[in-house]
Protein backbone atom coordinates (compact mmCIF):
# COMPACT_ATOMS: atom_id res chain seq x y z
CA UNK A 1 0.00 0.00 0.00
CA UNK A 2 1.39 3.38 -0.91
CA UNK A 3 2.06 6.01 1.71
CA UNK A 4 -0.46 8.43 0.18
CA UNK A 5 -3.27 5.95 0.69
CA UNK A 6 -2.15 5.19 4.23
CA UNK A 7 -2.29 8.88 5.17
CA UNK A 8 -5.81 9.11 3.76
CA UNK A 9 -6.88 6.15 5.92
CA UNK A 10 -5.43 7.77 9.04
CA UNK A 11 -7.34 11.00 8.31
CA UNK A 12 -10.56 9.04 7.83
CA UNK A 13 -10.00 7.17 11.11
CA UNK A 14 -9.34 10.45 12.91
CA UNK A 15 -12.67 11.86 11.65
CA UNK A 16 -14.49 8.76 12.88
CA UNK A 17 -12.88 8.99 16.31
CA UNK A 18 -13.73 12.69 16.69
CA UNK A 19 -17.38 12.13 15.76
CA UNK A 20 -19.71 12.39 18.78
CA UNK A 21 -20.81 8.97 19.96
CA UNK A 22 -24.50 9.75 20.30
CA UNK A 23 -24.87 12.22 17.46
CA UNK A 24 -28.26 13.87 17.33
CA UNK A 25 -30.41 12.38 20.06
CA UNK A 26 -34.11 12.29 19.28
CA UNK A 27 -37.03 11.48 21.53
CA UNK A 28 -38.22 7.95 20.93
CA UNK A 29 -41.78 7.69 19.70
CA UNK A 30 -43.75 4.58 20.64
CA UNK A 31 -46.60 3.76 18.33
CA UNK A 32 -47.92 0.91 20.42
CA UNK A 33 -51.50 2.11 20.36
CA UNK A 34 -54.16 1.06 22.80
CA UNK A 35 -55.53 2.85 25.81
CA UNK A 36 -53.38 4.19 28.61
CA UNK A 37 -54.30 3.29 32.18
CA UNK A 38 -51.89 4.29 34.91
CA UNK A 39 -52.64 3.14 38.47
CA UNK A 40 -56.22 2.31 37.62
CA UNK A 41 -58.01 -0.83 36.64
CA UNK A 42 -58.00 -1.88 33.03
CA UNK A 43 -60.66 -0.76 30.65
CA UNK A 44 -63.57 -3.15 30.11
CA UNK A 45 -63.33 -5.55 27.21
CA UNK A 46 -65.41 -4.96 24.14
CA UNK A 47 -68.50 -7.05 23.48
CA UNK A 48 -66.71 -8.73 20.56
CA UNK A 49 -63.82 -9.79 22.81
CA UNK A 50 -66.14 -11.19 25.50
CA UNK A 51 -68.27 -13.17 23.04
CA UNK A 52 -65.20 -14.34 21.10
CA UNK A 53 -63.39 -15.55 24.21
CA UNK A 54 -66.51 -17.39 25.43
CA UNK A 55 -66.95 -19.06 22.04
CA UNK A 56 -63.30 -20.06 21.89
CA UNK A 57 -63.39 -21.44 25.45
CA UNK A 58 -66.61 -23.32 24.73
CA UNK A 59 -65.10 -24.85 21.58
CA UNK A 60 -61.99 -25.87 23.54
CA UNK A 61 -64.02 -27.68 26.21
CA UNK A 62 -66.24 -29.31 23.57
CA UNK A 63 -63.12 -30.59 21.78
CA UNK A 64 -61.57 -31.98 24.97
CA UNK A 65 -64.76 -33.65 26.25
CA UNK A 66 -65.66 -35.02 22.79
CA UNK A 67 -62.28 -36.71 22.48
CA UNK A 68 -62.34 -37.95 26.06
CA UNK A 69 -65.70 -39.58 25.38
CA UNK A 70 -65.12 -40.97 21.89
CA UNK A 71 -61.34 -41.61 21.84
CA UNK A 72 -60.10 -41.94 25.43
CA UNK A 73 -57.13 -44.08 24.35
CA UNK A 74 -55.64 -41.17 22.39
CA UNK A 75 -55.56 -38.97 25.46
CA UNK A 76 -54.93 -41.56 28.17
CA UNK A 77 -52.43 -43.50 26.07
CA UNK A 78 -53.80 -46.98 26.81
CA UNK A 79 -53.71 -48.68 23.42
CA UNK A 80 -54.42 -52.42 23.24
CA UNK A 81 -51.14 -54.23 22.61
CA UNK A 82 -51.31 -56.85 19.84
CA UNK A 83 -50.51 -60.48 20.63
CA UNK A 84 -46.99 -61.19 19.26
CA UNK A 85 -47.68 -64.93 18.94
CA UNK A 86 -50.16 -64.21 16.11
CA UNK A 87 -47.58 -62.35 14.00
CA UNK A 88 -46.37 -64.17 10.89
CA UNK A 89 -42.79 -64.37 9.68
CA UNK A 90 -43.75 -62.33 6.63
CA UNK A 91 -45.09 -59.50 8.81
CA UNK A 92 -41.90 -59.57 10.86
CA UNK A 93 -39.71 -59.52 7.73
CA UNK A 94 -38.20 -62.97 8.32
CA UNK A 95 -37.36 -64.76 5.05
CA UNK A 96 -38.73 -68.28 4.50
CA UNK A 97 -36.61 -71.23 5.69
CA UNK A 98 -36.10 -72.68 2.20
CA UNK A 99 -34.57 -69.45 0.83
CA UNK A 100 -30.77 -69.58 0.99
Amino acid sequence: MSISRGIHLFKKGECILKKPTLGNVYQQIRNSGGLYSYRVGGYPHSKFQVIGSNLLGGFMWWWILWHLWHEPDHILGEFPYPNPSKWTDEELGIPPDDAD
